[in-house]
């Protein structure tokens, strides 16, 4: 279909109008839309086949996108809902992860409380149908679309129940499914632990509930948990922040090239809790507001960082309605903690190389805490206490990536009814085994760096035309470092047992379960409890 140039020709003049008033390099903007206009219409003129216009122009937007940083997206009309539900954390559906297994998805996980849980759904249950429709190699994506909708309606699915392959067709009445952004809270040797996942509305309010409930125990400390957690909404990052600090207390401010842009945000509320001694976690995936509420903790010496050194990112988007139903978020500001600094850990102006690049080291800049203690700019959030997370084998990526750790507990569920709570669930040396068994003659190969190392010395060799020479050596060394599957699940005994006892627990007692059960042998939690329960050293660290 070829388009009019009533149409097209009107749309470019606007923008070129707009862009007139609000930018004062004009003629470079005037010059390359023009240019683009006149591509784009001889390609409409004269171009072999049809255009698919809407694919071209997307492509467009997201190559042109693509060139400033990685969090400037382009939302048409049809996933506007996955934007809201990334931003508010909702929507309508049954309440279930999905994966792909062979030729069917299946649930992964219902969520406790929504549709597929209460309908009875299980790990494992293959989807057949959906309203009568073959759902045979559909994807993810297909399946989630399709069960997807408004909140009441009902959807027919056909499902095939592992194990048994017993076929059961049933009818699900969809809910505004609302993802909690704190999925776990409990006590642990008298002091708070709480887990918080994300940013999305309302996140502050659950958060504050949970606090609430622990301080009933009169904990001694607290343990906010904000590893992996990628952020999201900048007001609830304040709102989060304000539990702990007084009012009036700046907690962010942001600079961008909008006049508006530049502005202080300060607490609004007396502070919840502003003594509690507190240990904020965090990993290398915790990101955006969690940084922001860890660099205000750090920056008023309010509470100890451990973990990992967050992830850097200092950049602030926001949301402009484009016409259609479209949306862009784009990048309007950088934001600087209390201290005066700005975390953002990568430049994508070209400014130290042409391109994005992580700012050098020795270009961070000191700034100071409230007690004068040293923190740097433009990479992440430094914590008080380094924590180093356990490398994760290749064994274990392997068995994870080939969906083992799933199966295998789904057989276990059909055999044991029951387990212990999540604290006392063990995999034993006897379900141990029984694993063991279950992966002989199962492929999950997989490369050691060795391996990985002598198979690049192989290739230099042949290019450099010596392999002959050294090939003998090469089959030694391979005879040598060969790994052996069945040593590796002694080796990592322990690893592969954590996952799997995670996998397990989770089919009996859900997210919260899964969490719980890995606390216990969590070298961040233990570390934070450890400081925690030592006035002396938390003070030391803080500067106090």
């Amino acid at each position: 279909m070829k388009i009019s140039k009533k149409i097209l020709l009107p749309v470019l003049a606007a923008s070129l109008l707009s862009f007139s008033f609000v930018d004062g390099n004009y003629f470079e903007i005037d010059k390359n839309l023009k240019l683009f206009s006149s591509l784009f219409k001889e390609l409409n003129k004269s171009y072999v086949d049809e255009l698919q216009v809407e694919k071209m122009m997307h492509t467009g937007i997201d190559a042109m996108l693509k060139s400033l940083d990685p969090y400037t997206t382009f939302y048409p009309e049809e996933d506007i809902e996955g934007f809201n539900m990334q931003m508010t954390g909702k929507y309508g559906g049954i309440g279930a992860l999905i994966r792909t297994h062979d030729d069917y998805v299946i649930i992964a996980e219902p969520y406790e409380g929504f549709p597929a849980h209460k309908e009875g759904l299980i790990a494992g249950d293959k989807i057949l149908e959906i309203d009568g429709v073959s759902f045979k190699g559909k994807t993810t994506e297909d399946v989630s679309n399709t069960l997807r909708g408004t909140p009441g309606s009902k959807v027919n699915i056909t499902i095939e129940k592992p194990g048994t392959g017993k076929k059961e067709k049933l009818t699900l009445t969809r809910e505004e499914i609302k993802i909690n952004s704190v999925p776990y809270y409990g006590m642990m040797n008298d002091i708070g632990y709480v887990v918080l996942n994300s940013f999305t509305n309302d996140c502050s309010v659950e958060l504050k509930d949970a606090i609430v409930e622990l301080k009933k125990n009169n904990p001694k400390g607290l343990i906010l948990d904000l590893r992996s957690n990628p952020g999201g909404l900048l007001n609830e990052a304040v709102n989060v922040s304000n539990l702990f600090i007084n009012k009036g207390q700046e907690v962010v401010r942001t600079k961008g090239k909008e006049e508006n842009s530049d502005k202080p945000f300060k607490t609004r509320r007396a502070g919840y809790d502003t003594e509690i001694p507190l240990a904020i976690l965090t990993s290398g995936g915790s990101a955006s507001a969690s940084e922001i509420v860890a660099g205000v903790v750090q920056d008023y010496d309010r509470g100890i960082i451990i973990g990992e050194k967050t992830f850097g990112k200092g950049l602030v988007q926001s949301t402009k309605d484009i016409g259609y139903n479209s949306k862009l978020k784009l990048t309007t500001a950088k934001y600087y903690l209390p201290s005066g600094r700005c975390i953002q850990a990568i430049d994508y102006s070209g400014k130290y190389k042409d391109g994005a690049e992580k700012i050098p080291d020795s270009l961070r800049t000191k700034y100071k805490t409230a007690n004068g203690r040293i923190v740097r700019d433009a990479g992440g959030i430094d914590p008080d206490i380094e924590i180093e997370d356990e490398e994760l084998s290749k064994l274990v990526l392997s068995l994870y990536l080939k969906q083992y750790f799933f199966h295998y507990a789904t057989e276990f569920v059909q055999k044991n009814p029951t387990i212990a709570s999540p604290s006392e669930f063990k995999i034993t040396d006897e379900i141990y085994s029984d694993f063991s068994s279950y992966l002989s003659g199962k492929d999950y190969d997989y490369k050691t760096e060795s391996e990985l190392l002598l198979e690049e010395l192989k290739e230099r060799a042949e290019k450099e035309e010596i392999l002959d020479q050294v090939e003998t050596n090469i089959k030694s060394l391979e005879e040598k470092i060969m790994h052996d599957k069945a040593q590796d699940l002694i080796k990592y005994k322990t690893q592969v047992s954590e996952y799997l006892e995670g996998e397990i627990v989770t089919r009996y007692y859900n997210q919260k379960g899964r969490i719980e059960a890995m606390l216990d042998t969590d070298p961040f939690v233990l570390k934070a409890i450890e400081t925690l329960k030592d006035p002396a050293k938390y003070n030391q660290i803080l500067g106090n």
